[in-house]
């Protein structure tokens, strides 16, 4: 499978060359071997924590230091991604950071891992929130995977293990949206792994949804459908329910936009018709590991589909059918918005990809304020808004910090 070139390996690469040691040295004192190694230097490989750590011990940096360029004591800022504190929390040495903790129990894990995903699918101040708990709650999971690690316990292991994947999930969108895609990817191969030790097929195949959607985002269409059709092929083992049902329709949800983004538009909309829309019909509403899946997502998915097309007028008649209130994301609801402001954008409806902008931020202003298609409306309507709502157009920019 085709990967993402990643950041970290050149920048491993740069630190290794600075120090003066060769990829046989570093290997060897990592417990790695060479061509791992290389393979990581050229963004073949993402690196687990252990041997990002072992990698950062032998070149005499921060391992914060290989993937984050943001000072510590700068700030959070939506301009700067995924915020320092949540970063250094990913990053922290776990020895040190456990060291005299007591680990908290898999049902306290479980409540404070759901409060982060309740937060992060409706809340308005998402992001905010989310830097507020996300490093504690990150440095108290990996503890709990430690402290559990040799636990005669199976089922507490096996639930730590859970709650661990389902962090890890949620991170993978955290840092998507705040633009950090090299770290996406890092801890959607964490979650997958933490998935893969808990024996849980679900959240395997949750964890390649995952997986799916940070490849799409960076530009890599075939590897998400090769992970989303794998995932569906394994779930074939799985005894079937409507949770399974559920996650092989969201699989289905990476293959429809995976051809989207090749503009395979035919292919797309046959998918939806024959795979989506079927399996959305058998499960109904859910949000099965927080993928919200079910008629009303597949219909976005068209919709989102005819809008990158080209074809405004059917994208505004499918969303003319489409309610998204009892959605239980804001972000599903936001973008729905969003995908409806570009509709009327390509047909040239300035005015009212203005009312869908004023709401989209109502609805979510940060999430607004982290959207580059948002802001990139903005501006265009900056560019070219008539007099008679031009007042309109420039208070929105200051609210979103838009000059």
């Amino acid at each position: 499978m085709s990967m993402p070139k990643l950041p970290i390996g050149e920048r491993i690469r740069s630190g290794r060359e600075r120090a003066g040691r060769t990829q046989a040295a570093v290997a060897g004192l990592c417990g790695i071997t060479v061509d791992y190694l290389s393979q990581i230097e050229r963004g073949m490989k993402v690196p687990s924590l252990e041997v990002l750590l072992a990698i950062a011990k032998e070149l005499g940096v921060p391992a914060a230091g290989l993937i984050a360029d943001i000072p510590q004591s700068q700030p959070y800022s939506s301009d700067h991604g995924a915020a320092p504190p949540v970063v250094r929390a990913l990053f922290a040495s776990q020895p040190r950071s456990c060291a005299g903790a007591s680990a908290l129990s898999p049902s306290l894990l479980r409540h404070r891992v759901e409060d982060a995903w309740r937060s992060w699918q409706t809340s308005g101040r998402r992001f905010s929130e989310a830097v507020e708990v996300l490093p504690e709650l990150i440095t108290d999971t990996e503890c709990a995977v430690r402290a559990h690690r040799n636990d005669p316990d199976a089922a507490g292991r096996r639930e730590v293990l859970r709650c661990a994947a389902d962090l890890y999930g949620l991170l993978r969108s955290y840092c998507r949206r705040t633009g950090r895609l090299d770290l996406s990817l890092m801890v959607a191969d964490r979650g997958l792994r933490a998935a893969e030790d808990a024996d849980d097929p679900i959240r395997i195949a949750t964890a390649q949804w995952n997986m799916g959607h940070v490849l799409l985002g960076d530009g890599h269409p075939e590897s998400a459908e090769d992970v989303a059709m794998r995932a569906i092929s394994q779930l074939r083992e799985a005894p079937e329910d409507h949770d399974v049902i559920a996650i092989v329709g969201a699989l289905h949800l990476v293959a429809v936009t995976s051809a989207a983004r090749r503009h395979a538009w035919w292919v797309a909309r046959d998918r939806l018709r024959e795979k989506a829309s079927v399996f959305a019909a058998r499960s109904g509403e859910r949000n099965v590991m927080h993928t919200v899946f079910g008629p009303t997502n597949v219909e976005l998915h068209r919709l989102s589909v005819e809008m990158e097309a080209g074809e405004a007028t059917e994208a505004l008649r499918i969303a003319d059918g489409i309610d998204t209130t009892r959605l239980p994301s804001r972000e599903r609801r936001f973008t729905f918005n969003l995908e409806v402001a570009r509709c009327y954008d390509l047909r040239g409806d300035d005015a009212a990809v203005l009312v869908h902008l004023r709401d989209l931020v109502e609805l979510a202003p940060e999430d607004a304020s982290h959207s580059l298609e948002t802001r990139e409306l903005v501006r265009r309507l900056l560019r070219r808004a008539r007099p008679t709502y031009r007042k309109q157009v420039v208070s929105l920019a200051d609210r979103l910090g838009i000059a």
